[in-house]
């Protein structure tokens, strides 16, 4: 059951504010032509830039149309340093929309995983969670997420101003066969309008009628540190 690509244009403009920020020229960039591999993820990764960071220095760049020969700005690190103090800067002016946002917040601590590995985490959150898969009816832009990487067990769509895209977390609580029991480690890398405050959308590989038997859940999510 999912709601989750019904509008991703609308969605793109409705982030706007957050992430269509104008680049950041007064500080040295370098530029990287793209394959038709490349995404903005892969290359927040390949040069160690924040993912925000990136789409802020690109804001004409369609997440879902890169294409090789595209030239993307990899902002040097003083940019990123930049925005990032200017990220911090506006967190402050939003404190208050923030608080909004039902978030239960913990001092950093440890959980451990139903294989036995122990994470740090800064924060659990009480969320509401629905499922979504791969069929073409709930992938208007094919099985792809957000920034047009495959969709994989792991991927989940999340309202990015109440958890950063990138974000890797720890999903506990749900009852489903197609999900690794006892929990599950996942990456915020896709969106959906109708994902928004304490929402997520899991991805589960198999048919939409299978998916569709997770219905709503409620669960706990760990944002790692």
């Amino acid at each position: 059951m999912s709601f989750r690509k019904l509008g991703r244009r609308a969605l793109t403009l409705a982030l706007g504010g957050a992430l269509m920020l104008p680049a950041m020229n007064a500080f040295a960039a370098t530029t990287h032509t793209a394959t038709d591999n490349d995404t903005f993820w892969t290359l927040s990764k390949k040069y160690n830039v924040p993912l925000a960071t990136l789409m802020k220095a690109n804001p004409k760049i369609d997440p879902l149309n890169i294409y090789q020969g595209l030239k993307i700005t990899i902002p040097s690190g003083s940019a990123a340093n930049a925005a990032k103090t200017a990220s911090a800067a506006k967190s402050k002016t939003s404190a208050v929309t923030a608080k909004s946002v039902a978030t239960k917040s913990v001092a950093a601590k440890s959980v451990t995983t139903a294989s036995g590995s122990v994470l740090g985490y800064a924060k659990v959150i009480d969320m509401k969670a629905s499922a979504y898969s791969a069929a073409i009816e709930e992938n208007a832009w094919g099985a792809v997420d957000y920034f047009g990487n495959p969709l994989k067990l792991g991927t989940i769509a999340v309202d990015p101003k109440v958890i950063p895209f990138g974000t890797k977390v720890y999903i506990t609580g749900y009852d489903f066969d197609g999900l690794p029991a006892g929990g599950m480690i996942a990456t915020a890398t896709d969106a959906g309008s109708a994902i928004v405050g304490n929402r997520i959308d899991i991805f589960i590989p198999g048919s939409r009628s299978y998916v569709s038997k997770f219905g709503f859940q409620n669960v706990k999510l760990y944002v790692l540190k």
